[in-house]
Formats: C-alpha cells, sequence, structure tokens
C-alpha cells in the first residue's frame, strides 16, 4: 500500500525526464533543420544554441498589452497539445520508466492531442482584434481537418490489423525483425498517415497558415516575451512528438534513445526534404491535394485489411 504513491511519484518523474531529453532533443534538431535550410538556399544559418537564446530573451520580457483572456490561453493549449501528446504515448518501447502515462486505447486520445493544440490557437487568434485573424483560423482549421482524414483512415486500418488501441501492444507486434514493421505489412496504411503527417507539420507545400511569403502576420508576430516563448517550446516539441507517434505506429517504435534519435530524425527529414524542394500551396491545392491522395489511399488501406 506504501509503495503505490512512491511509484506513481516515480512514473511522474521520468516522464518529466522523458519530456526534458525531447524539448532540447527538438532544440537541436530544429536548429540543424533550418541550418540546412539555409545552407539550400546558399546562407550560413544561425547557430546549434541560437534556439536556446531565443527562448531564454522571450522568457524574461514581460508585456503590459491585454487582447483577453483566451487571446493569452492559446499559447497555453497549443503547449498543452504537445506536452499531452507526448506524455501519454511510449516514448521507448520495453522501458518501464519510459512507458509515460500510456494506457489501453492511448491512440484515440493521441489523435485528439494531435488536433487540440491548434483548435486552442485558433480560439485564441480569435480574440486577438487582428483583422486578418479569420484567414489564419479558416486557413489552419481547413487544412487540419483534412489532413486527419487520411491519419484517420490510417489508424483505423491499423486497428482492424492489430486488434487493438494500445500504441504499446501496436508497438509490441511489430518486434522480431523489421519486416513487422506497419510499413512492411501495411504499406496503404502507412502511406496515407505519411501524407498526413507532411501535412500537419507546416512545411512548404503546406504552410498555408502563416504562409511567410505573403503576410508578415500570424502567431509569431501576434504574440511576444513569456507568450512567445510558450509558442517556441512548443514549435520544438509538437513536431517531434508527433514523429514518435509515426515511429510507434508504423516503424516498429524505438528500444533505446539512441534508436529514438536516429528514427525520429529521419521522419523529421521527410518533411524538411520535401519543404525544401516544393513552393507553397494554395489553400485550396492543399486541401485538393489530401482528398486526391490521402483519402482514396486510407479507404484502400482499411479494404485491404
Amino acid at each position: 500500500m506504501n509503495s503505490l504513491p512512491n511509484f506513481e511519484w516515480v512514473q511522474v518523474a521520468y516522464a518529466l525526464l522523458t519530456l526534458f531529453i525531447v524539448i532540447n532533443y527538438g532544440m537541436v534538431m530544429t536548429a540543424v533543420v533550418r541550418k540546412i535550410g539555409a545552407r539550400v538556399g546558399g546562407r550560413y544559418g544561425i547557430p546549434v544554441w541560437q534556439n536556446y537564446i531565443d527562448l531564454a530573451k522571450n522568457i524574461a520580457l514581460r508585456s503590459k498589452i491585454t487582447h483577453g483572456v483566451m487571446f493569452y490561453l492559446g499559447p497555453v493549449f497549443r503547449l498543452t497539445g504537445g506536452v499531452g501528446l507526448l506524455l501519454f504515448v511510449p516514448t521507448i518501447y520495453g522501458s518501464e520508466w519510459h512507458q509515460n502515462f500510456s494506457y489501453a486505447g492511448d491512440l484515440i486520445l493521441a489523435l485528439y492531442f494531435i488536433f487540440f493544440g491548434t483548435l486552442g490557437m485558433a480560439l485564441g487568434a480569435g480574440e486577438s482584434g487582428h483583422p486578418h485573424s479569420a484567414i489564419g483560423v479558416s486557413r489552419g482549421l481547413s487544412q487540419v481537418t483534412m489532413a486527419e482524414l487520411p491519419l484517420a483512415l490510417g489508424v483505423y486500418a491499423l486497428s482492424l490489423q492489430y486488434q487493438t488501441l494500445d500504441i504499446t501492444e501496436i508497438v509490441a507486434a511489430q518486434q522480431g525483425s523489421i519486416f513487422n514493421w506497419t510499413v512492411f505489412t501495411n504499406p496503404l496504411a502507412t502511406v496515407a498517415a505519411m501524407v498526413a503527417f507532411v501535412g500537419t507539420m507546416m512545411r512548404s507545400p503546406f504552410d498555408v497558415v502563416i504562409a511567410p511569403q505573403e503576410i508578415p502576420i500570424g502567431p509569431p508576430t501576434e504574440y511576444h516575451s513569456s507568450y512567445l516563448a510558450l509558442m517556441q517550446t512548443n514549435r520544438v516539441l509538437f513536431p517531434v512528438a508527433k514523429t514518435v507517434i509515426y515511429m510507434n505506429l508504423f516503424f516498429g517504435g524505438a528500444t533505446s534513445w539512441a534508436e529514438f534519435a536516429i528514427k525520429v530524425f529521419c521522419l523529421y527529414m521527410v518533411s524538411v526534404v520535401i519543404g525544401v524542394v516544393h513552393p507553397r500551396f494554395r489553400v485550396e491545392q492543399s486541401i485538393r491535394f489530401f482528398l486526391k491522395w490521402g483519402l482514396p489511399i486510407g479507404v484502400l488501406a482499411i479494404l485491404t485489411v
């Protein structure tokens, strides 16, 4: 009876350690990715420690500007989506302490967390008072909704294939050989989900929300000080957390931190390479892409199972 509370506190401590490791890994990896993009464009790029400098600088700033409660809860909801997604998903398979708070049915919760942050930012942007905020909200929710469609179909195909909604059991079923990975046993579901993955990473050609080449507005200019620091933290955490989901579901998961680092980096680079070589879609082109390619492949994945 006395050991249960101690176990819970130890579990919380290891979950926070996992969060700390992933945030720092994301800080370094996103800086490396930005440097790669700069080198492709003939520029030198930022140093790998620049993200830490920017984060510390923004945390130290304060602001007296008020836009309403929901405006400031937007970054909080956004970060909550990234933190919740990571903490309710197993990180290292076979490690008792890095299972985090995963449980039976955690795959459904993970899908909710993927959408939660975007919805929170939409509510925050709606109270910013900016005349163009509705543009970003409509773009963001439209694209994320269309990207979630092939992902949901791919996940449904996986649940039929493995007869479970437990991510740990899905990872366990992929152990033993590389050919047990879902990418080999169910390639259609993998392709459908990867279409959604590239779309939700918010890189070209799917960066239609902020549209940096079109309008200098959006969360990076609307938010400031510690609120921008929350968004910066989520910007390095949320993509890695989403990549962990795909690693677990389709690429065998990770049994060590070294395997985790390699697989996450390789999957992350898929969206980076596509973003470097492709120009940005218009909104209707982005939505049409998911309906034309992601939706039919997802349906075929379910039919084949």
